[in-house]
């Protein structure tokens, strides 16, 4: 399995949902980085479920740091997390687990493992396992922030309700991130939050799920971070948003939005604002050419709704040969547009540390000496 992403940082996950744990293990970070537990505690505390709009297995996420800090400071050797799961229910999975559940990974994980998988609560395949990648990314997003780079995602469509964008707001986009990251349901119009969770309630009451589509803006890059062609900036991101379970989608800067037009209102101007190049519009949603330009980076991520529903749903059995009506019991998000917005951040943030170091050398990040 290819559980490994990144080329100076590297981050390993493992785990499966029902396993007595989770984790991650991060490899290249700079020695020096602070290691702030509450931080870390406050962004798994935004994954993690909450009320009716979300599944009911609710864990502790009592994680242990077991290598590579030292005195509350990375050591620059690997740093693994542990985080058990203390609330599961595997009997859920008894009827249900040589079935292949429409829109989950049973039928290919059957087909790649041969049966040897761990079926229960999706496995290895969970959205479970993005608690480890939170608590890693709350690390790497703490080092960004050190060096005046923020991330901030917010819900910016849910059924047929929409927030307002990052676009539309650009001069105070930093602030806003802020806002954003102490609001478990993250939107920038506090007026739309209610009418989202009306919509996921009312699914939930038909059995059924909602998705949404989610949009991120980073602040603080400086511009020449990236390559050309096959590392570019939307490359490395795109890569690691499509592994988060449920993204179905990645579009940067105005996107599917605007590309029909023409190319003299599309293209982003360019003037000198005291001292520093800055683009009027930001369509190319801060990059260019596969590097960043200074400017915020931009992008949306398109999340499915939840495919676990209470509903009847033609399936078949797991090895192919046997056609069957399914109706999935157990305990199940009827959305998780909000809950993965922190699990974006948290990539991004892990992406971003791998490419800064790239950049500007493998300790970058960390503080100097005393």
């Amino acid at each position: 399995m290819k559980n490994t992403f990144g080329q100076s940082l590297l981050t390993t996950i493992f785990g499966e949902s029902h396993g007595p744990f989770i984790g991650v293990v991060l490899d290249g970070l700079a020695p020096g980085i602070e290691v702030n537990e509450d931080f870390i505690k406050e962004r798994l505390s935004l994954r993690r479920p909450s009320g009716a709009i979300s599944t009911k297995r609710v864990e502790a996420d009592e994680y242990q740091i077991v290598s590579g800090v030292f005195n509350n400071k990375t050591t620059g050797t690997p740093l693994c997390i542990l985080i058990p799961n203390t609330n599961t229910k595997s009997a859920d999975y008894d009827k249900t687990g040589r079935v292949a559940r429409p829109g989950h990974a049973d039928y290919t994980a059957m087909c790649k493992y041969h049966g040897f998988e761990d079926y229960r609560g999706g496995g290895h395949f969970s959205g479970r396992i993005t608690a480890a990648i939170v608590a890693g990314g709350a690390i790497a997003q703490s080092a960004l922030s050190k060096k005046g780079i923020e991330i901030g995602s917010h819900i910016y469509k849910l059924s047929d309700i929409t927030d307002t964008s990052f676009d539309d707001i650009n001069g105070y986009i930093p602030e806003v991130i802020v806002n954003l990251n102490k609001k478990s349901f993250a939107v920038i119009n506090d007026d739309t939050a209610k009418d989202m969770i009306e919509a996921i309630e009312d699914a939930a009451k038909d059995a059924d799920s909602v998705g949404g589509v989610l949009e991120t803006a980073i602040t603080g890059i400086p511009a020449g971070v990236g390559e050309p062609w096959f590392d570019s900036v939307e490359s490395i991101l795109a890569h690691i948003l499509f592994s988060v379970p449920g993204i179905k989608g990645v579009e940067f800067g105005a996107g599917f939005d605007k590309v029909c037009e023409r190319g003299s209102r599309f293209n982003d101007a360019l003037r000198n604002e005291d001292g520093k190049v800055v683009t009027i519009t930001n369509n190319n949603g801060g990059i260019n050419g596969g590097i960043s330009n200074g400017m915020p980076i931009l992008f949306r991520c398109a999340v499915k709704p939840t495919p676990s529903i209470a509903l009847p749903q033609e399936t078949v059995n797991a090895e192919g040969t046997k056609e069957e009506t399914l109706t999935i019991t157990g305990r199940h998000d009827p959305a998780i547009v909000h809950r993965a917005r922190v699990v974006t951040d948290s990539v991004t943030a892990l992406v971003l540390c791998d490419a800064l170091a790239l950049r500007y050398g493998t300790d970058w990040a960390g503080e100097d000496p005393a």
